[in-house]
């Protein structure tokens, strides 16, 4: 049994964007793996429970706790890096930034990644955060180990030889216990060459099909109306934006072609031209329907948001994903098409997310863990094939639920 220590009282928590605040009972900041385990003992003794807060891009209340909060920022760095296995060991809490120049060092890369690279990779992984590309997987595809404390404080080392512990450690949105080190697959060093343009919306979806299959990444923003790409930062190009499409293209650049700094023409190391700029000026629901789905999913949604203005005012981001075998992923089994869809802090606008729940419903759709969503006990077990045996293994490593909070009680307990 670990030791026993004192634990710090709580202070408010909020996350980026300001949609979630809370204060717990208490508050703690562990200095090492260690410390951690004292602490959930201390929260056992106690009957709390236990949420870890990451870099809070989470929608959701997904960290909420009444009992104790786990900060894991001092759990931070790059571990090893290993060229011949085309791997990396990082602690919990680093930052997806931070894998940058150590992988680069060493000839190596991220294989994916979102254009948000402010978040801590253990946080990142858990809600299965993503890049684009159908051939690529999020970041929770590419675990290959994770180490975490379980409930009772005991350290678990997951790896490839427990395939479906792994799994279910893939994306577990902190349920399974606190992760304190990860390992990654990655990929040899890569640069990217990007081209943004305004398309209209008739030539995107006639061309779906090449734009998935013939480029390493493709993803858009339909903007309804003149101020809608304002407000994620998007560059009009002195051209009209209403019901058009900011259109996003990445491939592989060739070894000799130089750089390129130019704004929507850019060409450099993968890492400098992924990241985007976005204000915290919205809160974001986003669901994944199947990848063939996608054209007709993306036409009601047009339909839907025409009629909705003024509350889906903000662009309609679309990506897709590769598959992977995660328990929980919205990616198992198949690749996706994503559909992000925002609304402005301070309206009320939830009839407008409720309609947009309702219609991609229709499409099968899976939600972000990490993002608004309405999923259901009913539409968990019928959209996640594997939700039973996740919720087996959830209940084996917590049997008492220390993990659960009242956000994910319903759909897990």
């Amino acid at each position: 049994m670990a030791e026993t220590i004192a634990l710090p009282p709580g202070s408010t928590w909020t996350n980026w964007v300001g949609n979630r605040s809370f204060t717990p009972a208490y508050r703690a900041v562990p200095q090492d793996e260690e410390e951690v385990a004292q602490l959930l003992s201390a929260a056992g003794e106690r009957g709390l429970g236990v949420r870890v807060a990451g870099a809070g891009h989470s929608f959701t209340p997904v960290v909420e706790t009444e009992g104790l909060l786990l900060d894991p920022s001092a759990l931070s760095g790059v571990v090893s890096v290993d060229p011949s296995r085309h791997r990396v060991t990082a602690r919990a809490a680093t930052r997806i930034h931070d894998f940058y120049e150590p992988l680069w060092d060493a000839g190596l890369a991220l294989i994916n990644q979102g254009d948000i690279d402010t978040q801590q990779i253990a946080g990142a992984v858990s809600t299965a955060t993503h890049g684009s590309g159908s051939r690529y997987t999020s970041l929770s595809g590419v675990v290959r180990r994770v180490r975490l404390l379980t409930a009772s404080g005991e350290v678990r080392e997951i790896g490839e030889d427990e395939p479906e512990l792994l799994r279910a450690a893939q994306v577990s949105v902190g349920m399974l216990g606190v992760m304190t080190e990860l390992e990654l697959q990655v990929t040899t060093a890569y640069r990217l060459r990007q081209r943004a343009d305004l398309w209209a919306w008739p030539e995107v979806l006639e061309r779906w099909d090449e734009l998935v299959s013939d480029h390493r990444h493709f993803g858009f923003f339909w903007l309804p109306t003149e101020e809608s790409g304002a407000l994620y930062n998007l560059d009009d190009h002195g051209e009209r934006m209403a019901d058009r499409c900011y259109v996003k293209i990445y491939d592989e650049a060739a070894p000799d072609e130089p750089d390129d700094p130019t704004p929507g023409r850019l060409v450099d190391r993968c890492y400098r031209v992924y990241p985007m700029i976005y204000d915290p000026n919205f809160h974001e629901l986003e669901y994944f329907v199947p990848l063939e789905r996608g054209p007709d999913a993306l036409r009601a949604m047009r339909e839907l948001m025409l009629r909705s203005l003024p509350d889906s005012v903000y662009p309609l981001e679309v990506r897709t994903v590769g598959p992977d075998d995660a328990y929980l992923s919205p990616n198992y089994g198949t690749a996706t098409t994503v559909i992000s869809v925002s609304g402005r802090p301070g309206t009320d606008y939830w009839h407008y997310l409720r309609d947009v729940d309702a219609l991609l419903a229709q499409f099968d759709a899976r939600v972000h863990w990490g993002k608004l969503h309405f999923l259901t006990p009913e539409r968990l077990r019928e959209r996640y094939p594997e939700a039973e045996r996740f919720i087996a293994i959830r209940r084996e490593l917590d049997p008492g639920g220390m993990f659960l909070n009242d956000h994910l009680r319903p759909l897990f307990a």
